[in-house]
Formats: structure tokens, C-alpha cells, sequence
């Protein structure tokens, strides 16, 4: 029931096309996380464009890769994408490879990566557990609401029983599932008349019970967050023409003591670089890496 609703209400994504790559379909996994498909899908667009293979990319400057993640956040994914790319050149002559373990060896690449890879750029038969098929199997197995908040071992157990044995229709499932998690088992507004398994829906048979994991879950609101700090940071350096001087950054946030400790790590992941002043007249400056 759920293939037969992706094959009417699939959405037309460009990793999806028939001309995708193994490289198209793992750029768009990394962009993907925790970020929307409507701000990926254009970034996504542009950077295959200019970086079509894993060659390309491992041979770009890191100054340009943070430049073209530009607002797609945690910028570190970018970094580890060119590592990642750079390894597969390395290691396997510029293919992206399909082997489980070969994937996971990869920097950046989890086990959802790997087994997302291997199912939608490969069509093998591997065990896709994102949020939204963790939501979905939560709601129509377990009963729950919404999963834990960390991923258990039965939890994965009950996703592998769902999981076809042959490959193609494994990964017809797997990626079915994830839309209709993203598409109507949403979790703040489910549109359960329009879900395809809601006959057999076991948290609509037992009456939409409340979340019961609720007091588990951490939620943080962006505004004067450290992240809020570091993406007005990296918005300042990605889009100067040269070194930024300490008072210009020094402007982008008024708390001086939140503003250096995020400046700080920004330097200790990479993603920036300091030189040091020489004086009121020669201060200290700050760019993207190189």
C-alpha cells in the first residue's frame, strides 16, 4: 500500500531522476540533514553543477565549498563532505562504492548515510531509518506518537521486518516510507485521511495517545543561540573579498563573552582562520580556510 502511494504522490526530486549519480545521491543525503528539501533542493542543483564528481570537489578550495553551503547551516557537513570526497578519491579511484562497510569507512558517513546510499543510489536492500520512517513505524506498529528520542535496538529489528528481502523492492520501500513520513505522517499535523496504512494505523486504533517520551526531548529556539552567533559569523567571512578585521566581526553580535567563544570554535573546527594582530594599528583578522 505505501509503494503503490509513493508511485502516485512521489515528489519530482532531483536526486531522484533517472540520470542520478552515487556522488548526487550522497551530496544530497549530507545536504539533507536537518535542513528542508526546498532550501537543498536549489544548493543541491548548483553544486553538482560545479562539482559533479568527488574529484571534482576534493580538488576545490575550502574557502569556495563553505562559500557554496552558504546558508544550508552546520557548515561543518560541508567540510566533511570534501573529506569525504577526497577519500573516495583516494580509496576507490574517484567512485563512490556501494559496500556497506566501504560507505561507513567514509568521513562523515553514519550508518543511516551508508544504508540510505546503498538503497537509493544502488537500489540495494539495506535498513533507511531516518526520522520520518522512525515516525511512521512508531505510529503504525508500535502505537506511539513519536519514537525516542535515541534510536534502540528494537526499534531497528522492527524497521529490518519491514524491509522487502529483494533489493529493488527495498529500496522502493525505503524510500516510500520516508515520504510518507515527510508528506503525511508529519509530526506536528498528520493527515491521516489521506494515509494509505491508516486502516491498519495502531496509533489510530488506539485513539492518538500523547507523545510519551515529551519530557525526554530538548528543544532550543534559534534566537540568541551560539549557532544564531556562529551563522552571522560565517555569513561576514564568506561574503568578504579579503581577511575581516577583529571590530568587524566584533560587530556581528554585542555579547563579547558568547561572540569569542563561538569565534573560537569556529577556528577549532576549521571553518575559520585567524591571523594574529600586531597592535591597535594591525589588528588580528579572520577568514575562510583556504
Amino acid at each position: 500500500m505505501v509503494v503503490a502511494w509513493f508511485d502516485e504522490h512521489a515528489r519530482d526530486l532531483p536526486w531522484r531522476a533517472p540520470d542520478r549519480t552515487p556522488w548526487g545521491v550522497l551530496v544530497s543525503e549530507v545536504m539533507l540533514q536537518q535542513t528542508p528539501v526546498v532550501r537543498v533542493a536549489p544548493a543541491w542543483h548548483a553544486w553538482m553543477t560545479r562539482w559533479p564528481t568527488p574529484a571534482d570537489l576534493a580538488a576545490a578550495s575550502t574557502a569556495d565549498v563553505l562559500r557554496a553551503w552558504d546558508r544550508l547551516g552546520y557548515p561543518r557537513r560541508a567540510l566533511r563532505l570534501q573529506d569525504c570526497a577526497r577519500a573516495v578519491v583516494e580509496r576507490h579511484g574517484g567512485q563512490v562504492p556501494d559496500d556497506e562497510a566501504a560507505l561507513l569507512a567514509l568521513p562523515g558517513v553514519g550508518s543511516y548515510t551508508a544504508a540510505a546510499v546503498r538503497a537509493f543510489a544502488f537500489g540495494r536492500r539495506s535498513v533507511v531509518l531516518d526520522t520520518n520512517v522512525r515516525r511512521v513505524l512508531a505510529r503504525a506498529a508500535a502505537g506511539t506518537a513519536l519514537p525516542a528520542p535515541a534510536q534502540t535496538v528494537a526499534e531497528v529489528r522492527r524497521a529490518e521486518a519491514f524491509v522487502p528481502d529483494d533489493d529493488a523492492a527495498a529500496a522502493r520501500w525505503a524510500a516510500a516510507s520516508m515520504e510518507l513520513g515527510a508528506l503525511v505522517c508529519t509530526a506536528r499535523a498528520p493527515r491521516c485521511d489521506a494515509c494509505p496504512v491508516r486502516d491498519g494505523c495502531a496509533w489510530r486504533a488506539a485513539g492518538y495517545p500523547g507523545d510519551e517520551h515529551a519530557a525526554r526531548r530538548r528543544t532550543q529556539a534559534w534566537a540568541g543561540t551560539d549557532r544564531q552567533v556562529r551563522g552571522r559569523v560565517m555569513a561576514l567571512l564568506r561574503d568578504a573579498l579579503g581577511p575581516v578585521p577583529q571590530h568587524a566581526v566584533d560587530a556581528v553580535w554585542p555579547d563579547a563573552g558568547q561572540r569569542e567563544r563561538c569565534v573560537e570554535a569556529l577556528v577549532a573546527d576549521g571553518l575559520a582562520v585567524r591571523t594574529p594582530g600586531a597592535g591597535d594599528d594591525h589588528p588580528a583578522t579572520y577568514r575562510l580556510p583556504h
